[in-house]
């Protein structure tokens, strides 16, 4: 899955790069959100991976608050671009004549900022306080990383002022971010049923699955992560933990497969470049007789739309 996850989403960041017609708000975002569950993933996985193949099981105390830090910045980057992203469907299902005009680069350039700046200013207290506690009990985690409410609960003193902003920020993902994402939704819900005809509703009501899958892939396991280090003292150890794991892994891995199967134009950029690629290196294709290319051409232009490339 990691594997996964660090393919489909460098597969994305490149593909847009290349193709300037993907230079657009929705495709910004999703480079945003690529480039976001790379850095998630890639802070837990590899010491996570360590630690099963390796028995690596040590970790430094500044450089758990340093992951700390991270794993929760970067979770609350991936939620306010979720929020972003269903701005932009909002804007393009509702307004699609004035899409362009709303929502321009130096907009988007300005709300990817603001998101990253809102992240790293309200985690930050997170590993400060950490760091402040009296640490007298265990120095064992029973957690596969350094989440925030599994080292505070390792202190032996009063830790409440750590909870209690622990809320406040996880208020503030799940409630602001998540109200943000229902009422756009409902808006595009509305003007998906006001369509004229049943395909047309078929087809955008698709498009918006795809991004309602990938939301609920994520806020689900933070959810029950969230709740389950806070009241899951009778849940199993294991349970906890697996919880934890799917919440840092399977969003990174599912983001770029929903996305390259769900976006057309990403999945059509894919299948061109591979395509090409093998007819680069194919010796097969000098050696064809006239008539087989012209076949080959056809063939290629039901793949791709275009013929011009042989």
């Amino acid at each position: 899955m990691y594997v996964i996850a660090l393919l489909g989403n460098f597969a994305i960041l490149f593909i847009v790069k290349k193709e300037p017609k993907l230079h657009e708000p929705m495709y910004y975002f999703l480079c945003m959100l690529a480039i976001t569950d790379l850095v998630l993933s890639t802070t837990t996985l590899p010491k996570i991976l360590a630690n099963f193949w390796f028995n690596s099981r040590e970790i430094d105390f500044s450089a758990c608050l340093t992951q700390m830090y991270f794993v929760h910045c970067f979770a609350d980057i991936e939620s306010g671009i979720f929020a972003a992203m269903a701005l932009d469907r909002y804007v393009a299902i509702c307004h699609p004549l004035r899409h362009s005009t709303i929502l321009t680069n130096s907009l988007v350039m300005k709300i990817g900022l603001v998101i990253v700046l809102r992240s790293s200013i309200l985690i930050l207290p997170h590993p400060i306080l950490a760091s402040q506690w009296p640490y007298c009990r265990s120095n064992i985690i029973p957690n596969t990383q350094c989440e925030n409410m599994y080292v505070v609960k390792l202190a032996c003193g009063d830790t409440r002022i750590s909870s209690y902003y622990a809320l406040f920020v996880l208020s503030c993902r799940l409630g602001l971010d998540v109200f943000f994402i229902i009422l756009s939704y409902i808006q595009i819900l509305r003007a998906i049923f006001s369509l004229p005809t049943k395909e047309a509703r078929v087809k955008t009501f698709g498009t918006c699955s795809s991004h309602l899958c990938v939301i609920l892939a994520f806020y689900i396991p933070i959810l029950f992560a969230s709740l389950s280090s806070r009241l899951g003292n009778n849940l199993p150890r294991y349970f906890n933990i697996f919880i934890a794991d799917m919440y840092l892994l399977v969003p990174p891995t599912l983001n770029p497969v929903i996305y390259g199967v769900r976006t057309k134009q990403i999945r059509e950029k894919l299948l061109q470049f591979f395509l090409l690629k093998e007819l680069k290196f194919s010796p097969q294709v000098v050696a064809l007789r006239p008539r087989s290319v012209g076949v080959l051409a056809g063939d290629i232009e039901l793949l791709t739309g275009q013929s011009k490339i042989i």
